[in-house]
């Protein structure tokens, strides 16, 4: 038996174009948990503190 002559053919729903097809990239930006919570509890202290420093216009 050849393996030429065993064929994938593919799924009702794929081949009627319903599945949808994310492509997996190699590139990924990894960051933890908790350095995204002190970055952003570090700019809302930074923006309240330049609320109260300068004056409004």
């Amino acid at each position: 038996m050849s393996k030429k002559s065993k064929r994938q053919t593919p799924s009702l729903a794929s081949a009627a174009g319903l599945v949808r097809f994310f492509e997996e990239t190699d590139l990924k930006i990894a960051l933890k948990p908790h350095l995204i919570i002190i970055t952003g509890f570090v700019f809302v202290v930074l923006v309240i503190a330049l609320s109260k420093l300068v004056p409004p216009m």
